[in-house]
């Protein structure tokens, strides 16, 4: 199209089609148009409408939404949160590296996927702090052919740590809504060697035991004896003790027939419920 000045009427008809062609979604609005009577249309004054109509076009606003690069966060978080902290054991590392944490949090907690701290995923429940996460693992030094038991599903996170480094994991979650929901998460990331079930955790999972480690991730008063039962000869299990904000993370290993333990890290998790408050 060329412009031409023979005319305000059809000067001033070009322009604002300009403006309203490059503002669409920009809510431009006539009042923006320089009001014909004050236009001189010489060239400086033509040139001057084309760099409104220019900048009505890229201005608005609207810059695309940031995406969250979620790769980059987990590296850093693996760098800053466990390598920093201690967390040493590079298949643990690796594994924390690679689970896309991000997948196992609710959609408007994304972008805070990979912060320092616990994360809320509904039903009174939250995703653990990754630290903690890498820490529990660790202490378990889970083998490839290593059959774990989780007690304590919630969104699925820690079964996908697990099932990285280890041949078989069975996750229990008391609240089936999470239950269903972690089960879903997990399959559609094509994680095949867990199992999920929502049940009481304090009841282990005799059907699939004895296990060569044993995570909890909620907090009884004492350890449930069903899981010491389930517990192999040789075997680890991690698991906080204690009342909501007098808790501490007990390592557990089974020798000789006999339960050996010590108390490892401070914690604060939910409690465990179920069979566990009535005992």
């Amino acid at each position: 199209m060329k412009l031409t000045t023979k005319g305000t009427k059809n000067t001033k008809n070009f322009l604002i089609a300009g403006i309203r062609a490059v503002g669409i979604g920009c809510a431009v609005r006539d009042s923006l148009i320089p009001p014909v009577y004050e236009l001189h249309f010489g060239v400086r004054r033509v040139s001057q409408l084309l760099i409104f109509v220019l900048f009505a076009g890229t201005g608005c606003g609207q810059r695309p939404a940031p995406v969250n690069d979620f790769a980059s966060e987990r590296h850093r978080m693996v760098q800053e949160q466990l390598v920093a902290r201690g967390i040493h054991e590079e298949r643990v590392l690796a594994a924390m590296a690679k689970v896309p944490r991000e997948e196992f949090v609710p959609p408007n907690s994304r972008a805070e996927s990979y912060e320092d701290g616990p994360l809320q995923i509904g039903q009174g429940q939250t995703i653990s702090q990754p630290y903690i996460v890498a820490f529990m693992t660790e202490q378990l030094q889970p083998k490839r052919k290593d059959r774990v038991l989780e007690i304590g599903t919630g969104s699925g996170y820690q079964a996908a740590v697990l099932a990285e480094l280890a041949g078989e994991v069975y996750s229990i979650e008391i609240i089936e809504p999470l239950a269903k929901t972690a089960e879903a998460t997990l399959r559609r990331l094509g994680y095949k060697n867990v199992q999920v079930k929502a049940g009481d955790g304090y009841k282990g999972w005799p059907e699939h035991a004895p296990f060569d480690a044993i995570t909890v991730t909620c907090a009884p008063d004492h350890v449930p004896q069903p899981l010491i039962d389930q517990l192999k000869e040789g075997g680890r299990m991690i698991i906080p003790v204690g009342g909501f904000g007098d808790q501490e993370l007990y390592l557990l290993e089974k020798k000789n027939g006999e339960l050996q333990r010590r108390a490892v890290l401070p914690v604060r998790f939910v409690p465990m419920t179920g069979e566990a408050q009535k005992k």
